[in-house]
């Protein structure tokens, strides 16, 4: 009966743990460049489900105003697109010493494109909140 209930504790922390990413026990070159790419990529589905969430807030918070929310929308709409040209541009200002195509590149420009969506994300978080 003890190793039921010593059986139910550890699996119960396993399964508490959150799982692995590529950014855990980082040692090598390899390591660096794949938690840079998984860091982009999550900033990335992040900033997406903020900007998701926003838009339903605005459509919530107008829902009785339709040419508003279809206006504030279009305003948003066009800022995204506006804050993705500077977040690339300020990208290739940080990545500028490094050589294109290489692994270092990649590595930097993934690392930028990432803290600029975190940062984005945190943002438009905020938009809208009452």
């Amino acid at each position: 009966m003890a190793w039921l209930v010593l059986l139910a504790v550890v699996g119960g922390a396993q399964a508490g743990e959150e799982e692995s990413t590529p950014c855990d026990n980082v040692e090598s070159d390899q390591q660096t460049y794949a938690c840079a790419a998984f860091n982009k990529q999550t900033a990335e589905r992040e900033l997406k489900s903020a900007y998701d969430e926003l838009i339903q807030r605005i459509r919530d918070q107008y829902a009785d105003e339709a040419d508003q929310a279809t206006s504030l929308t279009g305003r948003m709409d066009a800022a995204e697109k506006l804050w993705a040209q500077l977040r690339d541009a300020d990208c290739k200002v940080e990545t500028y010493a490094e050589k294109p195509g290489s692994k270092a590149f990649e590595a930097a420009w993934n690392t930028c494109v990432a803290q600029r969506s975190d940062d984005r994300s945190e943002y438009l978080q905020t938009i809208g909140q009452q």
